[in-house]
């Protein structure tokens, strides 16, 4: 009876912690254990009175509330001050900038599903995908990486011209502003398959469109500033950049060097308020060809003419570019990408207080204004840029394999290369499924920080694994520079990705973690507001509810961790009707969910305010959130395309790797946390049995290989959005053209094995060349039709330019025009000044 009357505590406590009691619930069951012991005579007196001291009288202690905030909170309070980390007000503001969305739930050990299953797929309106059929592919016809880079140095001028009139520039001003009003996803989309066509029109068009002044005026600007300037910006009359990046502020961009002192001065004949403000910028994308200048710089009024505050903070405010004092023109080179970007400057630059994006009432809230707009910028530009660098490697390396021979055989069918095919094909699934939902999320109303850099980071690192990936597969074609190179700009170019918007390291290590654990977790942010509120009666009454909120969340995740420790989460809940072959995601999604909760908690707790300096471990525990992230995406991906079973090995391949990932990132911790004794802690009582999460195997890789080198309904789900050309307008589009013709030049082949073995026919020859001979020879047998030798004669030609090399003349480079290449001829009269 003993053992039955412990085994009814260890099993009450469990089910108290899990389904986190009240605390009235923990006095009625322990006075329930405690009298049941006493009245089955298992207690003595001596022993009952102990167990109720020992459990019934602080249970009861801490269910009486004024009790418990004045015995417990209040000291707990004051020793959380003290060992709370110091944040600044640009800190706080980054932290409270943005909202928390599905993160939160990944977050949180414990994954809503019902939420997860009732989001909506991203779709575009009747508007927007005529926008996309139309004026997006006549933009792309008429740029590409190669007439920028080599030619123009820039846009050529027709497409510049294009997108200001076709409304590039406004995607997202209303249509009351003459913009196109166009949704977060739309927008994802026009920048994607722009950068599968030419790097310096996609970020020519995002940046206006998502980390420019049209944005801040949408939120901020006074009527009279969205009046006057989105119907330019709009148009394209005015064109936009932003200017943060100071020589001594990267990433800590709430230290920008640059001021703004409050004074009078004369602006168009008259006194004004103003600032004379003195900066010096850099990296400002269409900073050298702007008409209107974005500029955030710290504020100070010495004199007091705007208040008390001495030092108002960081303000953004929008200058015209021809103003007296403005310096602006010259340009940097980033990596061959010649999207205008450059430094601008100016010293003791007088301007009016009404420049200021949203007036006085604005003066010094800019640092909030741009980190809440930032984290949309972020969710769309580069995820969707670097998708798009993604989708052309997919599309012109597996064509490519499938085609290029070698020992008479597709390099596509050698196991080699297969692997680097699976990963370029497995990693773009899960890349453009990232992709869709943090659009999706700015849709929905979100400002989404932790999701924003998540896309962010993950999406451009994969994409320079695609690339990489790319480039070992096409070889020596891919490191010959011309216009039939589909691959070297982008293999030149992924690094200004990696390193704009927050280098990726910076959000690796302090962004995504950083504020993942104070945004996204449910009390953490309710603590430090309750420990910073002045008034002691309402901060010990919020963090004490803060505090025993969190006191419950902590242990019912450990003891479902433990429980799904030892049955590898097989129990746990999953959404209803999802596809019954991805059930065991859904579960490690629910198991990986409970570690990183539990992981950050109890980090929190050991290392305290030294946690942000531990940027190994935060940087990891942050690349579990992520994982997690990439297979929900995924998964949702494959349900809002109506569960395709064609494409199955994709979504195992992605969420397979995702979930391996995400268990080195869990054993990283633990191999490397600061205290062992913790370390052992969580490995033996979490994970007893280990992390069942492997990489994508062999057989698995072939599978997703053969899609990418298939032409079929799964590649093109695979690279839809993307741009192909027509062989009019670029040659390349005859690797895509081959690759279809491929199949049915395979089954004549196969056709004519027999006249091979018979030996009236040589075996089809591998060079290109031999190809046409070969055709006529098998043609004066009659081994094939009229139909099937012109199939071949024009695989001959077609092949032959697929795998063209180019090469110039010697003095190519050199010659001040360099229209004189040969292969090539531009399609517009002039160059630009």
């Amino acid at each position: 009876m003993i053992a039955v009357w412990i085994l009814a505590f260890v099993v009450g406590v469990s089910a108290l912690l899990l389904y986190r009691a009240h605390a009235w619930q923990w006095l009625l069951a322990t006075v329930l254990w405690v009298g049941a012991g006493a009245t089955l005579g298992l207690t003595g007196t001596i022993a009952t009175a102990v167990l109720s001291v020992v459990f019934v009288i602080p249970a009861l202690i801490l269910s009486i509330g004024p009790l418990r905030r004045a015995w417990v909170t209040a000291p707990m309070l004051v020793k959380f001050r003290t060992i709370m980390p110091e944040m600044s007000d640009t800190e706080k503001d980054a932290i409270e900038a943005g909202t928390v969305w599905w993160d939160a739930d990944l977050f949180s050990g414990q994954p809503d599903w019902k939420k997860f299953t009732a989001l909506p797929a991203p779709a575009l309106s009747a508007d927007e995908q005529a926008f996309m059929d139309n004026e997006v592919e006549h933009l792309c016809d008429l740029s590409n990486d190669w007439e920028s880079t080599q030619v123009w140095q820039d846009l050529p001028p027709k497409a510049w011209q294009y997108a200001k009139d076709a409304g590039f520039l406004g995607m997202i001003i209303p249509k009351r502003y003459g913009g196109l009003e166009f949704s977060a996803y739309a927008h994802s989309q026009v920048v994607m398959k722009l950068a599968s066509r030419c790097s310096a029109a996609a970020v020519s068009v995002m940046v206006p469109n998502s980390l420019g002044p049209a944005e801040l005026l949408l939120h901020y600007g006074t009527e009279a500033q969205k009046n006057y300037y989105l119907p330019r910006l709009a148009k394209g009359e005015e064109i936009p950049c932003f200017a943060l990046t100071s020589p001594y502020a990267g990433s800590d961009a709430a230290a920008i060097p640059d001021v703004g002192i409050v004074c009078r001065g004369v602006h168009e004949g008259r006194e004004t308020l103003g600032f004379r403000v003195t900066w010096s910028k850099r990296y400002i994308t269409l900073g050298p060809v702007a008409t209107v200048l974005g500029l955030a710089f710290r504020a100070l009024d010495p004199d007091h003419l705007l208040g008390e505050d001495d030092e108002p903070g960081i303000t953004c405010a929008l200058i015209p570019t021809k103003h007296p004092g403005v310096v602006i023109g010259r340009r940097h080179w980033p990596l061959n990408a010649v999207f205008q970007n450059g430094p601008n400057s100016g010293k003791n630059v007088f301007i009016p207080l009404d420049w200021v994006i949203g007036g006085q009432a604005q003066v010094g809230k800019g640092w909030r204004m741009l980190m809440e707009c930032l984290a949309a910028g972020r969710a769309i530009s580069l995820p969707s840029s670097n998708v798009g660098y993604s989708k052309i490697a997919v599309r012109a390396t597996g064509a490519y394999a499938a085609v290029r021979r070698q020992f008479r055989t597709p390099i596509g069918k050698f196991e080699g290369v297969q692997e680097a095919l699976a990963r370029m094909a497995g990693n773009l699934y899960a890349m453009d499924a990232t992709r869709r939902m943090a659009a999706l999320a700015v849709d929905l109303g979100e400002k989404p920080s932790v999701i924003s850099a998540i896309a962010k980071y993950h999406v451009t690192e994969r994409a320079r694994k695609v690339v990489n990936d790319g480039m070992d597969v096409v070889a020596g074609k891919g490191i010959c520079m011309g216009p039939n190179n589909f691959l070297a700009r982008a293999y030149q170019q992924i690094p200004v990705s990696i390193t704009v918007e927050g280098a990726n390291i910076m959000t690796r290590c302090l962004m995504i973690f950083g504020q993942g654990a104070i945004r996204c977790h449910p009390y953490v942010l309710k603590e430090l507001a309750a420990a910073q509120t002045a008034d002691e009666t309402a901060a010990v009454r919020a963090f004490d509810d803060a505090l025993f909120g969190h006191l419950t969340f902590v242990t019912s995740n450990i003891v479902r961790g433990a429980l799904q420790g030892i049955t590898h989460a097989r129990f746990s809940s999953i959404p209803s009707g999802v596809a019954p072959e991805l059930h065991t995601y859904y579960r490690a999604v629910n198991r990986l969910s409970t570690l990183l909760a539990i992981a950050a908690d109890v980090s929190m707790a050991v290392l305290g305010g030294s946690l942000k300096r531990r940027e190994s471990i935060t940087g990891r525990l942050g690349d579990i959130l992520s994982q997690l992230f990439l297979v929900t995406a995924t998964l949702k991906r494959f349900e809002d395309e109506g569960r395709p079973e064609a494409d199955l090995p994709l979504v195992h391949w992605a969420a397979q790797d995702a979930l391996w990932q995400a268990r080195e990132a869990f054993e990283g911790v633990l191999a490397n946390y600061p205290s062992r004794g913790v370390a052992w802690w969580m490995r033996w009582k979490l994970t007893p049995l280990g992390l069942p999460y492997a990489k994508p195997s062999d057989a698995l890789a072939t599978r997703v290989a053969e899609i990418m080198q298939t032409p079929g309904d799964a590649r093109e789900r695979l690279i839809a959005g993307s741009y192909s050309p027509s062989p009019e307008v670029d040659d390349l589009a005859y690797g895509e053209i081959v690759f279809r013709m491929t199949p049915e030049v395979t089954a004549i082949e196969q056709r004519l094995r027999s006249a091979v073995k018979e030996g009236r026919l040589p075996v089809m020859p591998q060079s290109l060349p031999e190809l046409a001979a070969w055709v006529e020879h098998a043609a004066q047998l009659q081994l094939v039709s009229n139909d099937e030798r012109r199939l071949l004669e024009q695989y001959a030609d077609y092949a032959a330019r697929a795998v063209a090399v180019d090469d110039f003349p010697a003095d190519f480079g050199r010659a001040a025009d360099m229209r004189r290449a040969e292969h090539y001829t531009p399609t517009d009269e002039a160059l630009t000044p």
